[in-house]
């Protein structure tokens, strides 16, 4: 990694990245935070039955 470039460097990708999506609401935004979450405790729950 270059230690050298500044972090505006860095997340230039990022932002140019992010600039081609198209927008989320915050109704979809909510939906899915709600599947990650669902998905997450049915990973956790199917973990502890080993």
């Amino acid at each position: 990694m270059n230690y050298k470039i500044s972090f505006r460097e860095r997340a230039r990708p990022g932002f140019e990245m992010l600039s081609k999506k198209s927008p989320v609401t915050l109704e979809q935004a909510r939906a899915q935070a709600k599947r990650l979450e669902q998905a997450r405790s049915k990973e956790k729950n199917n973990t502890h039955k080993l």
